[in-house]
Parts: structure tokens; sequence; C-alpha cells
């Protein structure tokens, strides 16, 4: 029998309490069904639909409530900005569904998550105007996470990711970019009929990374045009995030089944946004927690 692997307190940290170190979860805590939101607010907005609510802690910008929704036990988790906040959120969430925090060994039976992330992000093409809700199909990672992982080749597009490489004339200088897609099933259930289906980058940063230009020159002033006008076997990129590519990344590695669902909020060829979303991401939350 192969001796099971043993994740040492440097490398797995559990509180006194008995929690995760970050997200400050037992166990216990966690639902099979997690939805992701940025903002740790936008908790208290999704669970405000909750029936029974189990659960509240909050840690930093990790804000968790775990109840339930027309029976379902649901987790909503905030994950504060950026790809290496998810690479926390979903390490520890992985480690309270698949390692026993007694032994510190992996448990005998995988444990898999559904992760729906709602989000907000900027439309590309003239089909997101601001209010549109798209689901990523694909997700582009600026941010290189997925490259410190063994296994990124048999997980990503590499076909996609070479000819996205070469439209680009990607600099050296800069991460190398991965492409992975969101879980089908998931993404059938979740999107369905109402939701455009697209291609997502998930960047580095809000400004300089997603061509946005203040008081500092760009790299690359044409990024954006370049990335417009893109096309792969007929998929066009259609917004820009910062957490997408690491979700489908990390629990494609990891065996999860995850996906990005945002509402647009600005659409950077009309140079317009909208800064009084807060009052209308409810409704895509509502047809999240229905469809989960």
């Amino acid at each position: 029998m192969k001796e099971k692997k043993y994740f040492a307190p440097s490398e797995l940290i559990i509180n006194e309490d008995g929690s995760v170190f970050h997200l400050h979860l037992k166990p216990e805590q966690l639902a099979d069904k997690v939805i992701l939101v940025g903002d740790p607010g936008r908790v208290a907005l999704v669970a405000s639909h909750f029936e029974t609510k189990e659960y509240e802690v909050q840690s930093r910008e990790f804000h968790t409530i775990t109840g339930t929704y027309k029976g379902k036990r649901i987790t909503v988790q905030s994950t504060g900005i950026g790809c290496d906040n998810i690479d926390i959120v979903l390490n520890e969430l992985d480690a309270l569904a698949n390692i026993d925090f007694t032994t510190r060994t992996e448990k005998e039976t995988h444990r898999t998550l559904s992760l729906v992330r709602i989000g907000t992000c900027g439309g590309l093409q003239p089909n997101t105007p601001a209010g549109t809700y798209i689901a990523s199909v694909k997700s582009i990672g600026f941010d290189g996470l997925l490259n410190f992982y063994a296994g990124r080749n048999e997980v990503c597009d590499l076909q996609f990711e070479e000819a996205f490489k070469q439209h680009m004339h990607w600099n050296p200088l800069l991460c190398s970019p991965y492409v992975i897609d969101g879980d089908k099933e998931l993404i059938d259930r979740i999107a369905q009929d109402d939701m455009v289906r697209g291609v997502t980058i998930a960047c580095g940063g809000f400004f300089g990374p997603q061509g946005r230009e203040l008081r500092v020159p760009l790299a690359d002033p044409k990024q954006n045009e370049k990335v417009e006008c893109f096309e792969y076997e007929g998929l066009r990129i259609t917004n820009f995030e910062m957490e997408s590519s690491a979700l489908a990344g990390l629990s494609t590695l990891m065996g999860h089944k995850a996906m990005t669902c945002c509402m647009v909020i600005a659409n950077r060829l009309a140079k317009e946004a909208n800064t009084g979303y807060k009052n209308t991401i409810d409704k895509l939350i509502e047809k999240v927690l229905e469809r989960i």
C-alpha cells in the first residue's frame, strides 16, 4: 500500500481552534456548493436570500456564510481581488474538503466542490454593453499562477495559447499566459440561454495590465486593440476581470468543478461605466442561487 503523504504544519497551517489558516473555516462549515465573490460586503447580499444560516466567519478580506437556499446547502465565500487571493482560497477550500486535519493526510474519498464565481468585469466587444452577463467558457491567465503547478500543460489549451501569443507578439518579460476551460456541465447549468458565453482575460492588475493608462505610460499601448480583434476557432475575447483563470485552473487540477459569471460594469470600446451596479448585480446572484 502506498504511504499517505503527510502535510507538515509549515505547509498546511491549522489554527489552534482547528480552522484553516487564512479563511478561519473548519471542515464541517464548508458546503459542497460554493459561491465566490470578490467583495466581502457582497457575501451578506448573497446570504440575504438564504432561509437559514449555520455559520458566519470573517478574517481579513475572507468573509464566509454557510446556509440553505431552497433546501440547498451553500457556502458563500469572499476572495478579495486577484488571482493571488484565489490561490489562497482554492487551496484552503480543497484542504477543508480533502485533507484530514487530525492526521494531516489526504482523505480516502475525494470530495468534489462546485464553485461559481459571481463578479464584475469590463466588456470588450459590441455585444457586451454594461449590464451584460458573461459566462467564461475559457479564461486566459495573464497572472502566471498556474505556471507554478505541475500538470499545467495537461489541463490547458496549448494551441489556443500559442495562437494568442503570436497574435499579441507576446513580450517575454511578461508571465506566459495560460488558457483554461471552465467546467462545461456547470456552465451549461448556470449560463443557460441568458448569458453571453465568452473568453475572459484574468489580469494581474486593474490599471496597466488591463490597458488603463493614468500617469505612467503603458509598455504596449496597442494591447487592448490586439485583444479585441483576436479570434480563434470562432471565439472572441469578451471581457477583462482578475480571478477566473486561477479559479478554473486550480479547480481542474484539484478535481473540482468551477466557472465564472460576471456582470459587465464598463465597456472599454464604448468607454462607458456603471458605478451603480451594486443595485443590479442581485439579479445575477438570484440566477446563480436558483441554478447552482
